[in-house]
């Protein structure tokens, strides 16, 4: 077996099942200080138990990459392979086998862990039809958001791993998750805009407001022609690292009837530290005759494996399949996304 194949995988493993991220970089950094060195060189140092004088190779890694030299599964991957054989949830299975894609992650380009190719790569092993790359906006300094030129530099980017040659075996769709600001504008121009498939319109800041001003911003971010989705509408967090944070308040009725009238899909998120929206809102969402999308926002390749999560809400919800957009085939996705552009 291919020891950075390994390395990689096993991180992937430990993403999905929310590890630490100190032990996921681990396993990560060993990937990419080997994947540089001669595939002799690393056959050597594995042979002498020389790994670990490589700074940033530590025993377990060590120990994995020996093994997948000597051609056998790592036990270390091998366990956590089986581990990964139970579903993440006890429900929402006949939804989640509908699902064809998702519209919402991002990369090392803002503040995700791994590359656009890793990315890629995990949502093609995971069988998707379709993968959205949506990295943050500019205004969103602290997670690294792209300006209009490292935008246009993304673009070109997932332009080559369009092309058939690439192999990819996913569809790349270009996108970004860009900031509502707090007069409703998008954060990023109307050109760029235009040139995307996907845009997931989010509220990242002064989530405690008023619920007068936090409905007109959001009404405005939705009444856009370039908004697709309105993501994670409650900005909530319920668990996690990042500790909780309580649901920002808007009027409900009137912003999803604003996305039913619009066209813009209302996300449901997958990350089990969001929740978003609460299942009350998703009932009002639903009442409204809004469309969904279940979304991972992934920000690791292992976060991709969510969309069990959002399915099992969509599903007890009572959600049709046939209103959430990530069910269509990429055609019909791309002829309602790019509708009024």
């Amino acid at each position: 077996m291919d020891a950075v194949d390994a390395l990689n995988e096993i991180a992937f493993w430990l993403e999905r099942a929310l590890a630490p991220a100190f032990k996921v970089q681990a396993f990560r950094k060993a990937a990419g200080i080997i994947q540089d060195l001669p595939a002799a060189d690393v056959a050597e140092r594995a042979r002498t138990k020389r790994l670990t004088s490589l700074k940033g190779i530590g025993g377990r890694s060590a120990e994995v990459i020996g093994q997948a030299v000597a051609g056998v599964v790592p036990d270390y991957l091998e366990n956590l392979r089986q581990r990964g054989t139970e579903p993440l949830t006890s429900g929402g299975h006949e939804l989640r086998a509908q699902l064809r894609g998702d519209l919402h992650a991002h990369s090392d380009w803002s503040d995700g862990s791994t590359s656009i190719e890793l990315m890629m790569a995990a949502a093609r092993t995971l069988g998707r039809e379709y993968q959205a790359l949506t990295d943050h906006s500019p205004s969103l300094t602290i997670a690294n958001g792209l300006s209009g030129d490292r935008l246009a530099e993304q673009l070109d980017v997932l332009a080559s791993l369009s092309d058939p040659a690439a192999a990819t075996g996913v569809r790349v769709l270009t996108g970004i998750e860009v900031d509502i600001l707090e007069d409703g504008r998008l954060d990023q121009t109307p050109e760029l805009l235009s040139r995307l498939d996907i845009v997931v319109a989010s509220v990242h800041s002064k989530l405690r407001a008023d619920t007068l001003s936090m409905t007109q911003r959001m009404l405005a971010g939705v009444r856009d022609p370039h908004t697709n989705v309105l993501g994670h509408c409650t900005g909530r967090l319920v668990s996690g690292t990042r500790g909780t944070r309580p649901p920002s308040t808007f009027d409900a009725d009137q912003v999803f009837a604003a996305c039913a009238e619009n066209d813009v899909a209302v996300e449901i998120n997958s990350r089990p530290e969001r929740q978003d929206p609460p299942d009350d809102l998703i009932r009002v969402a639903l009442a409204a005759g809004c469309l969904f999308s279940i979304d991972t926002d992934a920000h690791a390749p292992g976060h991709l494996d969510f969309l069990a999560y959002g399915a099992e809400r969509a599903q007890a919800a009572g959600v049709p399949a046939d209103r959430i957009v990530t069910t269509w085939p990429v055609d019909k996705l791309l002829a309602w996304s790019r509708a009024d552009r």
